[in-house]
């Protein structure tokens, strides 16, 4: 296993002004990182403290042992879906969530030892657009009970009607239609806050951005301040009921739970294992492009394996201590770098910036409101659709734009694991067709004919190809996808007059697949039934091997091998004598 943490080299040229740095960066993205982690973990399903529990401990571990000096890790907005599914799932539950955690943190540990950091980077960019925007409209979707402040009715075991929150479906169709039906429980309150707390965290950065302190603080941090005061003046002065917090739906734990290894099994190992991969796909997809970013930003170069096996440690420990999937967070790393973070101690301290604050301050998160949050959400989601990205992608090849729309409306309305797998199939699909149209199967026809002149018979390498004689000449990969089509050209030319020599052309064939060698087999067997003459020409070293690997020579004699098209024109001449004779 290759680990190389960042933090190793960093420390050794460490000084008393970078640590300065570090710390105010620290400190700033500890703040900024507060109520996201409260607003996604609420979104996901579980307590407020647990998003702030895998804050602490992934963010404190992947700047320990990452592969970037400024990656701030966390729970992120790609996971709430998935999360979400399955803590709301009765076969899984929180413990199913815990387990799939994990596993997805095995998975990332594997990816970095075989050194697939720089594969995940190649994931068709119309795969990771649409699934990102499909995310950002689900967690949209998400929110829209608490901005609209929508309730249910429920009886009591007395019998009496109370209205409580809004239980939804898990499906996107589902959410719609059951808001649809509960919108006459409509809170013009609720709505009020969650429309002024977007209009702050838009305005609030330009309009401070000139005044010292206040500037460092977040639009998010601003409407969650703001928006608790609001309305505790509103319960308490004015006694306007109606408008949750967080303390009217959990009761919040100011500190970290016990190390808790949770109890797996075969079985759930076995359903859990596709959720696992989607969770490790997404989090190595999200933190290597975090990562990417941070690299332009600060002039450096991260360590993809090592990040992906720092974020695989991360999610395995995180999980012992009840928190949620991690890793990293661009908005935050951009932060951090921002702010002056230059080494993996920014990290670290941002993680006990929230340690502090969750023993301190926690138990005042009761008074957040459930609607500043909810408007926390609707921008994160406004800020990952990556609608510019997604418009500019529509203008594209159709079979982009296929991709794109697929990805995207099976995210949205059917399952996250789901649009991944049959966006990569579609992908792969359209790949394959794409590098079938770039290979060329070419037909040289030129005879040798005495009624004409010989400059006359000249091809554009002045080939010289004697009747009898047909040269083929494949320009591209020789794979499952062309080897038919080799075939069938080869059928379709021979039909009613079969040459007694044919020459392949090799020379531009980078590598040849077990269909393509099979296909080619059953050729070279097929001609020598019927008496016919197959040489191979010009092939290369590594195509070359391959075919010495899979014992295809023993198919043919030597003098049918030859290394240039003039010697095969030439050993089809004697072949072509002989035959007179």
């Amino acid at each position: 296993m290759t680990l190389k943490p960042r933090i190793l080299d960093t420390l050794k040229k460490y000084d008393k002004e970078t640590f300065a740095k570090d710390l105010l960066a620290g400190i700033i993205v500890g703040i900024v990182a507060l109520p996201l982690a409260i607003a996604f973990g609420i979104a996901s399903g579980v307590t407020p403290e647990k998003g702030i529990i895998t804050a602490i401990v992934a963010g404190f571990i992947i700047s320990l042992l990452g592969g970037t000096k400024v990656q701030i890790g966390g729970p992120t907005g790609a996971f709430i879906v998935i999360i979400y599914g399955i803590v709301n799932n009765p076969e899984y539950g929180l413990q199913g969530l815990l387990v799939a955690t994990m596993l997805a943190g095995v998975i990332l540990i594997g990816l970095g030892m075989f050194r697939l950091g720089a594969v995940i980077k190649f994931i068709p960019y119309p795969i990771i657009i649409g699934f990102t925007a499909g995310i950002a409209v689900t967690i949209f979707t998400t929110q829209m009970g608490d901005v609209l402040g929508l309730t249910q009715v429920a009886t009591t075991e007395g019998g009496e009607l109370i209205r409580i929150p809004l239980k939804t479906p898990g499906d996107f169709i589902g959410k719609w239609v059951c808001y649809a039906q509960n919108i006459r429980s409509f809170n013009l309150w609720n709505f009020i806050v969650a429309i002024v707390g977007i209009i702050i965290i838009v305005v609030s950065p330009r309009a401070l951005r000139s005044v010292p302190v206040l500037n460092k603080i977040p639009g998010s941090l601003w409407c969650i301040l703001l928006g608790t005061a609001v309305v505790m003046v509103m319960k308490n002065q004015f006694a306007i009921t109606g408008i949750d917090t967080i303390g009217d739906r959990f009761q919040i734990q100011a500190q970290l739970p016990p190390m808790q290894v949770p109890s797996i099994t075969f079985k759930m190992v076995q359903q859990l294992m596709p959720v696992a991969f989607t969770i490790a796909i997404l989090g190595a997809i999200e933190s290597l492009l975090s990562a990417t970013v941070a690299d332009g930003a600060i002039s450096d170069r991260h360590d993809s394996n090592t990040e992906l096996i720092a974020q695989g440690i991360a999610n395995i420990v995180t999980p012992i201590f009840g928190g949620i999937p991690a890793t990293g967070a661009i908005a935050r790393t951009m932060t951090n770098i921002n702010n002056g973070g230059r080494t993996p101690v920014a990290g670290l301290i941002h993680a006990a910036v929230l340690m502090l604050i969750l023993l301190l301050l926690m138990p005042y998160a009761e008074y957040i409101p459930m609607a500043s949050l909810a408007a926390v959400l609707v921008i994160v989601s406004y800020n990952m659709s990556g609608w510019r990205a997604f418009r500019g992608l529509l203008k594209n090849p159709k079979s982009d734009v296929t991709v794109l729309m697929v990805t995207f409306l099976l995210t949205v309305i059917f399952d996250l694991t789901i649009a991944i797998e049959i966006g990569l199939i579609i992908a792969c699909a359209l790949f394959i067709t794409r590098v079938m149209e770039t290979t060329e199967i070419s037909v040289i026809k030129d005879e040798i004919d005495p009624t004409k002149e010989a400059d006359m018979q000249l091809s554009d390498e002045h080939l010289q190809i004697p009747k009898g004689c047909a040269v083929y000449e494949i320009n591209g990969p020789y794979f499952f996808g062309i080897a038919n089509k080799f075939d069938d050209l080869m059928g379709a030319l021979d039909h009613g007059r079969k040459p007694k020599v044919q020459i392949i052309r090799m020379r531009k064939v980078p590598f040849i697949d077990s269909t393509g060698i099979h296909n080619l087999s059953n050729l070279i067997e097929m001609n020598h039934a019927d008496g016919v003459h197959v040489i191979l020409s010009g092939v290369t070293p590594k195509v070359h091997s391959q075919l010495e690997k899979a014992g295809f020579y023993q198919k043919m004699n030597p003098d049918h091998i030859c290394p240039h098209i003039d010697v095969a024109l030439q050993r089809a001449n004697e072949f072509m004598s002989k035959g007179k004779k």
